[in-house]
């Protein structure tokens, strides 16, 4: 389930990412100040892929968990 996980994290963490960057880049708030945003929200897409990730591939596996069938 790891290595479902990871491969579900890249795809997941990289659609995150954008779609953080549209958030930065669109609200003017965020846009004044968006060369010093832009690395936190990309890093917190990829931080809150992290644990989707694993609800993810752990829906993939049928909810089993850990178990090798």
């Amino acid at each position: 389930m790891f290595k479902v996980s990871v491969l579900v994290w890249i795809m997941l963490g990289t659609v995150l990412a954008g779609v953080s960057l549209i958030v930065v880049l669109m609200v003017p708030s965020f846009a004044a100040d968006a060369i010093r945003n832009i690395p936190y929200a990309v890093a917190v897409g990829f931080a809150l892929a992290m644990p989707l990730s694993y609800l993810v591939a752990r829906q993939i596996n049928g909810g089993q968990g850990m178990s090798k069938a």
